[in-house]
């Protein structure tokens, strides 16, 4: 499902988008109305899709908080939703790169025509959330925190997408040593530094260890 935050300081507005949204299948996570909590809203919850509109109240617009946006989390979405259609503001825009950019009233067929195209972008992600800050692409096997990708070696991902995919189950030591190293047998000592390893990347969240008998992830 589709996560969207809507950023609208017209209330009357951000609600008849978030009703059609959710008529979509899509999720609202939060509606907001200005470019400070939208930042916030975006390091907090991790979001697909943003439907902007340019004119904000407050210290930021639309263009200046989806810029800042894109410069933390270049998969991010953006649809811009604007009354005002001049050729400034969209030169500006298009330094964003958005999906679609939308003139208020919006009309339903493009902004349906916009969360379609959204959602083919992300079909090739299948993202499962750890925690509120933690997650991973179970397609890729990328881990991201905060939408920031995280560097791990060949054998972490290994050991990260084994643990995930038997996650609140025990894994054994010697399926973990028979994943990870089927031609070398590998001491304890060995799991044991990769898991320390994987742990420190993970803020030492969702791994505990069972004494003599291996690993279980559970979140």
């Amino acid at each position: 499902m589709l996560k969207v935050l809507v950023v609208e300081d017209e209330s009357i507005v951000a609600f008849e988008i978030s009703s059609y949204l959710e008529s979509l299948d899509c999720e609202v996570v939060d509606i907001v109305t200005n470019g400070v909590d939208a930042l916030k809203r975006v390091d907090e919850s991790h979001i697909d899709l943003v439907l902007m509109d340019i004119f904000l109240e407050g210290s930021k617009n639309g263009i200046d908080t989806a810029l800042e946006m894109r410069g933390k989390y270049r998969d991010i979405i953006i649809i811009f939703l604007t009354a005002n259609s001049d050729n400034q503001n969209i030169n500006r825009a298009i330094e964003v790169e958005p999906l679609v950019y939308l003139s208020k009233p919006f009309d339903r067929k493009e902004l349906y025509a916009g969360v379609s195209m959204a959602k083919n972008r992300v079909k090739d992600v299948e993202m499962l959330a750890l925690d509120n800050k933690f997650s991973f692409d179970k397609k890729n096997n990328f881990l991201y925190y905060k939408r920031e990708l995280i560097s791990l070696t060949k054998k972490e991902t290994q050991l990260l997408s084994l643990l995930i995919e038997n996650r609140n189950s025990i894994v054994p030591n010697h399926i973990i040593e028979y994943e990870l190293w089927p031609n070398d047998a590998a001491s304890s000592n060995r799991i044991r530094t990769l898991i320390q390893r994987l742990r420190m990347k993970l803020n030492y969240n969702f791994i505990k260890t069972i004494s003599k008998r291996g690993y279980i992830f559970i979140f």
